[in-house]
């Protein structure tokens, strides 16, 4: 195929692990950008999410039009099979070397694969090999995946199978995707980013094993999240009401931010909590240990837990909030605060990961120290002071994420990265 013949809507396979989830909400929307591109994209997940799906409007559909590499079914079974068995038995031992050296984990891997991991990983290829015949259904020209974990082996194994080519997004710490990175992004076509952060830290880990990196943010609607009334600081007295929006996890630091709001209410503040977000089990995981927290600090009267829900929630909470915060120990860039501060809300929040590229001290929001209840109450009682500084925080805030972090940037930087892909593919002798 020459380059004048590549079609016009680029034929993207979109891979997001258990999709669709509670936090993707972003993945929706640009899925939609992707479409006003000129993209024909096709999502696939590896498997449903259960209980942490979507309680988005949208979730449902979302839901009846992804197809999972992991659900078991005749059809499925045969697409297998067939990518299997159009490979030449050297091509086929070929990959099963790659399978090989892949099981073998760490600095002071064994000398042969280790049977649990080698297992895994003909896991993994079976699961490309159904990627491959569904792209070559679908007749997908590149697949981009979300995630830098297990998902990534699945596009590794389908490029070796197929030569279907694929690219990354990197969404947080390398170090919690797992292994073999190297292998992963090395026969990538391209990798995103969504800091500046995490490429200097890829770019430090992996070195040479590197495709081309760019940075593409997150982002917000901010057309969908913006306020209907103007926003209008606290002043005593009356109830002063805290926002959160985030998984319960540890990672997100909920605990530390009860410990702030005691201090608050021990203090004499009139304060009121309210956190939105599910636990990975359905509400019947770290849910559980919030609820004790709650109940052994006795602020039973002044936080509650919304649990899983749709954005338009979230968007009424946002609204009546006075200061929305997030304390996570680890926060790759944060979603919930573009759309706090795309509402108009002043922020305070942990400086940790990539928030500090997000949240400009002073000016957009306040920052305190990860981990410290203390510092965080302080960063609350700061603004509960300080009306005009909150009311100028919520517009600069706006500002910032209307300018910086539009949610068609990334979709953007990802079309123009497949399509020039795509393109270099067709291109002959390429």
């Amino acid at each position: 195929m020459t380059t004048e013949s590549v079609p016009d809507a680029l034929r993207l396979g979109y891979l997001v692990p258990e999709f669709p989830g509670q936090t993707h909400g972003f993945f929706w929307r640009e899925l939609g950008v992707l479409k006003q591109l000129g993209v024909s994209p096709g999502v696939v997940s590896t498997r449903h999410p259960g209980r942490n799906a979507s309680r988005n409007d949208w979730g449902e559909h979302a839901a009846s039009i992804t197809p999972y590499l992991a659900s078991v079914s005749v059809p499925a079974f045969l697409s297998c099979v067939r990518e299997l068995r159009a490979l030449t038995p050297g091509r086929l031992a070929e990959v099963l070397r790659h399978a090989a050296r892949m099981s073998k984990v760490g600095d002071r891997a064994p000398r042969f694969a280790r049977p649990r991991g080698f297992i895994t990983q003909l896991v993994w290829l079976a699961l490309g090999a159904r990627l491959s015949g569904l792209a070559r259904e679908q007749d997908w020209q590149h697949v981009h995946v979300h995630s830098c974990g297990n998902a990534a082996y699945i596009a590794l194994y389908a490029r070796l199978l197929s030569g279907l080519p694929y690219s990354l997004t990197l969404h947080g710490p390398l170090a919690d995707y797992g292994g073999n990175q190297e292998y992963k992004w090395s026969n990538a076509a391209f990798a995103l980013v969504i800091t500046e952060q995490l490429e200097g830290q890829v770019r430090q880990s992996l070195r040479t094993a590197l495709p081309t990196v760019r940075v593409a943010p997150m982002g917000v609607d901010v057309n969908v999240f913006k306020r209907s009334q103007p926003y209008v600081p606290w002043t005593a007295p009356g109830t002063f009401r805290i926002f959160s929006c985030g998984r319960l996890n540890p990672s997100k630091g909920h605990d530390v931010l009860l410990a702030a709001v005691r201090m608050l209410v021990e203090n004499g503040a009139d304060v009121q909590l309210v956190i939105a977000g599910e636990d990975e089990a359905g509400g019947r995981g770290y849910r559980q240990v919030i609820e004790r927290l709650i109940d052994n600090m006795g602020l039973q009267d002044r936080v509650r837990l919304l649990g899983c829900v749709p954005d338009k929630v979230i968007r009424q909470e946002l609204s009546l909030a006075h200061v929305f915060t997030l304390a996570s120990h680890a926060e790759p860039l944060g979603v919930a605060i573009m759309e706090a501060m795309s509402m108009g809300l002043p922020v305070v929040a942990t400086a940790a990961g990539g928030v500090s590229e997000l949240v400009v001290p002073g000016r957009t929001g306040v920052l305190v120290k990860s981990g410290d209840p203390g510092s965080l109450a302080e960063g609350l009682v700061q603004l509960m002071g300080d009306p005009l500084l909150c009311a100028n925080m919520g517009q600069a805030g706006r500002q910032r994420a209307t300018t910086l972090f539009s949610y068609r940037r990334s979709a953007e930087v990802l079309v123009q990265m497949a399509r020039a892909g795509v393109v270099l593919n067709a291109e002959p002798n390429s």
